[in-house]
């Protein structure tokens, strides 16, 4: 099995590890590669231009350091409305952990009381409008950046193992996601399969959702399998759960970062 993982944070933000432990556990799990992917802007970690810019040496001197036994790529994972430069990156993750709602910043990836005083707050407590929402803003994403790959399709669904904030299973629902998706398509190529909330315990199964994967691929994108690493020790969790999951929804390939950009390998 060919193992990279893409989306991965060390304490330049808000991972446990520094790069270099991340680079060395990599090689000891039997990685090919592994490429890095700072949050551009994170309540947790707000992130000055200097610290990136120091990330990204760091990350140059550790691809040179390891090169001939693992390939280390320089990403980043930036907030939809953030304005982080991302031309000079070999590879740059869309995510939204945000809404704006007037003048504010409104986080909505913390924890299951947080996100049911979102709800209450700006949603009239309907957990349906939202997720009508955070999909309607999803599907903005090109038009803040020219991004490779869509991190966490349906992040509200976090805690919905736990708690039912919504739907998952209803038309409604499904109706939203899925409209998004085919705004995406033909505009970001490929998508995450994600086991970082099963690492932490959120969930027991990855982003996406089974009926997502599956639109997904009808509408032509492309799958990475990303871990969405924290803590070096979850670098490949759930590695061989989500290859298989992509061959249940009938993909024949994933899609991996080399030298010569995103190339497609039999699965």
């Amino acid at each position: 099995m060919y193992k990279q993982n893409l989306h991965t944070h060390t304490k330049y933000c808000d991972g446990l590890d520094k790069p270099e432990e991340v680079v060395i556990a990599a090689c000891e799990k039997g990685f090919k590669s592994v490429g890095f992917s700072m949050h551009s802007f994170l309540r947790s970690c707000s992130v000055p231009s200097e610290k990136i810019e120091a990330y990204k040496n760091e990350i140059a001197v550790l691809r040179k350091k390891y090169a001939g036994t693992i390939d280390v790529y320089c990403g980043l994972e930036r907030e939809m409305r953030d304005n982080a430069e991302i031309s000079d990156f070999d590879y740059v993750i869309g995510a939204l952990h945000y809404f704006r709602i007037e003048e504010n910043f409104v986080d909505f990836d913390i924890d299951s009381e947080g996100v049911r005083k979102v709800i209450e707050q700006y949603f009239n407590g309907d957990g349906m409008e939202y997720a009508r929402a955070y999909y309607q803003d999803l599907a903005q994403l090109p038009r803040y950046g020219n991004f490779d790959i869509i991190a966490h399709f349906d992040l509200i669904t976090k805690h919905c193992e736990r708690e039912a904030f919504f739907d998952l299973s209803s038309k409604e629902y499904q109706r939203f996601a899925v409209e998004a998706a085919e705004k995406l398509a033909g505009k970001i190529p490929y998508f995450e399969l994600n086991t970082g909330a099963m690492a932490r315990g959120y969930r027991t199964t990855p982003y996406p959702d089974i009926f997502l994967i599956k639109e997904l691929k009808r509408l032509g994108f492309g799958a990475v399998i990303s871990t969405d690493c924290h803590d070096k020790r979850n670098l490949d969790y759930g590695y061989e759960e989500a290859e298989m999951l992509l061959k249940k929804c009938g993909f024949k390939e994933r899609f991996v970062l080399t030298k010569n950009g995103f190339e497609g390998i039999e699965i």
